[in-house]
């Protein structure tokens, strides 16, 4: 049987919505002005308060290959891989970014996990979003900043594959059944430059 091969559906010039096989897709190249996603790249590279999560992959730790920060609203931690992360106050950067995604998408969020990759080197393995405090049905929306990287998702049960390459200042969003049906990573990319990728989420009390 031929190896499954990946759809490219997301091309830098457009917005692309996919609505099908359980995914509820759209994405954004533009959502920031080129030039001051930059701006704000470097900004977050310097007020973030980075670390290095240690993660269990099949039953080892291991160091994350990549840094990273969760910022909510008070009280509200997040785990994954067996990892709790405490929350970090929201800073005038982030709620002035916050604003904008609520304003132009009608969603409204109350944290969000920042990554730092700091070159092709760093990455995430095959997940989904689907931890209990995000609920049934979360809305993820994710910001990239500075070099851009690819992002595979596969279909949980089907033979079924999507490649894009999110740009600097792009916006995706991921909605309605994704997270139970598709699992989604960032693979490696030699010679890659860094990249900081912000998902929005709703944790629920």
């Amino acid at each position: 049987m031929p190896k499954q091969q990946y759809q490219t559906d997301f091309l830098q010039s457009e917005t692309v919505v996919i609505k099908s096989d359980e995914a509820d897709l759209e994405y954004q190249p533009d959502f920031i002005e080129h030039q001051n996603a930059l701006s704000l790249y470097e900004k977050l590279i310097g007020e973030t308060k980075w670390t290095q999560e240690i993660v269990q992959v099949y039953g080892k730790s291991h160091p994350a290959p990549r840094l990273s920060c969760w910022v909510s609203d008070p009280t509200m931690s997040y785990s994954y891989s067996y990892t709790r992360m405490e929350p970090t106050a929201w800073t005038d950067t982030l709620l002035e970014l916050k604003t904008k995604i609520e304003n132009s998408t009608g969603f409204t969020f109350n944290s969000v996990l920042l990554n730092y990759y700091r070159d092709g080197q760093d990455t995430t393995g095959w997940h989904s979003d689907d931890e209990i405090e995000l609920g049934k049905n979360p809305i993820i929306a994710s910001i990239s900043l500075g070099a851009p990287r690819d992002f595979f998702l596969r279909h949980k049960s089907k033979p079924l594959k999507h490649k894009m390459t999110l740009e600097n200042g792009s916006l995706l969003m991921m909605k309605g059944s994704t997270q139970h049906f598709w699992q989604h990573h960032v693979p490696k990319r030699a010679n890659s430059l860094g990249r900081i990728n912000l998902t929005f989420r709703t944790i629920l009390n």
